[in-house]
């Protein structure tokens, strides 16, 4: 048999791929991608994994991805026993680990606990979010000035000086900057989440509240 008898006989169902070339692969996105979700949607997810929260406010390009692909992105969570929360009202979302007495589920989660300067902090502007959103305030926001006065009266001799205090306290603040809790609109000068709802539930606040009663019962 000839080469070209050949060619004439080869099946139509050839198991042999030509090779395409990777910048002609539109659904391959990186050398050996086996992924199926477009890039967009890739770091949306990559996002919500990194980061506490996804604010509608701070982040409007991946809350909008999010919310029109959540099932999806529900899916990839789901696989890596995590739960998406998505808090349609207040405009904001975040993960979970999901946890069970009768199934053995990894933890991928492992939080980093506040420093006593951020859990001060987290208590005052928890407190002063209470209170103006009662007296109907729709946007609550606060001084560094007032943040410090306040939580400088915890603080001990032992924890340093002044100065020292008040680093810890603005480095607190910086800190919940960057997960959302509040947003430095201008130098000095905060406006509180709603996330800070989330952080502090109710109850939380109060025994805090409590503990540091105790605190003050201790000192006197």
């Amino acid at each position: 048999m000839t080469d070209e008898d050949f060619e004439t006989a080869a099946p139509v169902d050839d198991p042999f791929i030509s090779p395409i070339a990777m910048e002609d692969d539109i659904e391959e996105h990186f050398p050996g991608d086996r992924g199926t979700l477009d890039p967009e949607i890739r770091r949306v997810l990559v996002h919500i994994l990194q980061r506490r929260f996804i604010a509608a406010e701070r982040n409007r390009r991946e809350w909008t991805l999010l919310l029109d692909h959540q099932q999806v992105i529900e899916s990839r969570l789901n696989d890596l026993y995590l739960r998406l929360v998505v808090d349609h009202g207040r405009g904001f979302a975040y993960k979970q680990q999901l946890r069970s007495d009768e199934i053995d589920m990894p933890v991928l989660l492992k939080d980093t606990p506040y420093s006593r300067a951020e859990t001060l902090v987290l208590v005052h502007l928890r407190t002063v979010y209470q209170r103006e959103s009662a007296a109907g305030e729709a946007s609550v926001r606060i001084d560094v000035e007032d943040v410090e006065q306040t939580v400088l009266s915890y603080f001990t001799e032992v924890e340093g000086s002044t100065a020292r205090q008040q680093k810890a306290i603005r480095n607190a603040l910086d800190r919940l900057d960057r997960e959302g809790i509040v947003h430095e609109e201008t130098s000095g000068r905060y406006r509180i989440s709603a996330l800070v709802e989330v952080v502090l539930s109710a109850e939380t606040l109060k025994e805090l509240r409590e503990w540091l009663r105790s605190q003050e019962v201790v000192a006197r």
